[in-house]
């Protein structure tokens, strides 16, 4: 569970020397139940020769996201250490140069000259702090705390990560820390299936001829809603016309390259819970069958921080623009997020036993767009070729006559399959049920006929 606080609170020491940090199982109807707590000592942080009060950064702001959030400066810490330690003060000689303890320390061989963040405090309290983090006073840090039930002390119970700051009332007690987490981008990605091409085939028409009835499906990894083409039937090269638009609204952190979705964990479930995943595009060519389960023919997954530079032309794709081909070979890597649209070819691979190596199934033609929700609002358009079909303006695909459903057009089965390929057969028989109903249809005149003409003659 992840779960952000911070609380404030006064404390006496040595009366009130220890803190107790304790989680409980939240219910509804009944008292909540004690997960686990754990102990601090905080006379013992206090008195510490370490300084345990506070951690020292390894950089000293004095403005920004790192902005100094102790009650004292470095030059103030340094002070008082050398005096708790029994030490004559520092002796400075300028701004870059200090003495404690018999050692000399300078501020050039912590930092390279003429690098100097705009963030940054004066050069002697960056050389203080500096002294203070090579004398093994505690750095900045999270601690990660085991929790135990007093009713099972010997059984862990989980781990808490947190920080402990302890500011004397006596001074200035700096204002707390923004802890609060990062609030995701309503972000929504737009996906357009142009083509596909070289697809294999994997079915025998009752013609012998190798076809696929292809179609496409896409979704984000991690969300449940997957969405799919019209059907390109009896496709006899391997190319798929679709002109088809896939939407995936999701929400994503910057900072951490993720995408946080929230759902419920069972359907009684009461509140989300949020989970983070990779940006990962996953695009699948299938064989439409009517009678039994879709053959799968290949997949292509995209990461959309770090995805292969498409190629412009369907003849210059192969399984070596893939980042992990088989080759080792360096592809060119690119960020949606930072590109914002692309276009063009990428491979599709089959690749159901890893110890094989991958086999080229198919390309695809693509283009991706993320947008911002402003953006996407400024700039609507539909789902497959829905209104408001715009940007772009998506036109039904042209495909070939022979593009087409038997089981839902008998008459283009009749005219496509049975007559273009069989035709002269069919002709054939045609002539040939003529001659045989004309020599039954004689041999059945035939005796009535003789009979009419020997009487004629006797009478």
């Amino acid at each position: 569970a992840v779960v952000s606080t911070q609380s404030t609170g006064d404390c006496t020491i040595p009366l009130e020397s220890e803190l107790k940090v304790q989680i409980f199982d939240y219910d509804y109807l009944s008292g909540d139940d004690l997960i686990g707590e754990t102990k601090i000592d905080l006379e013992n942080r206090y008195l510490s020769t370490h300084r345990g009060v506070c951690g020292l950064p390894k950089r000293y702001y004095t403005s920004g996201a790192y902005k100094w959030r102790d009650s004292q400066t470095p030059k103030e810490i340094l002070e008082e250490w050398c005096a708790s330690q029994v030490l004559s003060p520092p002796m400075w000689s300028g701004n870059c140069r200090v003495k404690v303890a018999g050692v000399l320390y300078l501020l050039s061989d912590y930092e390279v000259k003429g690098k100097v963040h705009k963030d940054w405090g004066p050069a002697d309290e960056r050389l203080a702090l500096y002294v203070l983090l090579d004398n093994k006073l505690v750095p900045e840090h999270i601690e990660q705390r085991t929790l135990y039930n007093p009713l099972r002390p010997e059984i862990a119970q989980g781990v808490i990560e947190m920080f402990v700051d302890i500011f004397p009332k006596c001074r200035e007690i700096p204002p707390p820390i923004n802890i609060t987490p990062r609030a995701p981008q309503d972000l929504e990605l737009r996906a357009i299936i142009w083509n596909c091409s070289d697809v294999v085939l994997s079915d025998v028409s009752i013609t012998g001829e190798m076809m696929s009835d292809i179609y496409v499906k896409g979704w984000l990894k991690g969300q449940d809603k997957k969405q799919r083409t019209d059907v390109h039937y009896r496709s006899l090269n391997g190319e798929g016309n679709f002109n088809w638009r896939f939407i995936f609204p999701f929400e994503y952190l910057p900072a951490e390259e993720v995408m946080v979705i929230k759902k419920r964990e069972h359907f009684y479930s009461i509140d989300k819970h949020e989970e983070k995943h990779e940006c990962v595009f996953c695009v699948q060519i299938w064989d439409n069958d009517i009678f039994q389960s879709d053959d799968f023919l290949g997949v292509l997954e995209l990461n959309l921080n770090r995805m292969p530079k498409p190629s412009k032309f369907a003849k210059t794709v192969s399984l070596d623009d893939l980042i992990d081909n088989d080759k080792g070979k360096e592809v060119q890597v690119i960020s949606l997020f930072d590109q914002k649209n692309i276009k063009g070819w990428w491979p599709s691979y089959c690749d159901y036993d890893p110890s094989i190596p991958r086999e080229l199934t198919g390309k695809i033609e693509m283009e991706l767009e993320v947008l911002t929700k402003e953006d996407a609002e400024a700039k609507p358009a539909g789902r497959a070729r829905d209104e408001p079909n715009e940007n772009p303006r998506l036109k039904p695909p042209d495909r070939p006559a022979t593009s087409f459903s038997w089981f839902t057009s008998p008459w283009k089965s009749i005219r496509y399959i049975l007559w273009a390929n069989y035709k002269w057969y069919i002709i054939g028989g045609l002539i040939l049920l003529l001659i045989i109903a004309f020599i039954l249809i004689f041999m059945y005149s035939l005796p009535g006929g003789v009979a009419d003409k020997l009487l004629n003659k006797f009478t």
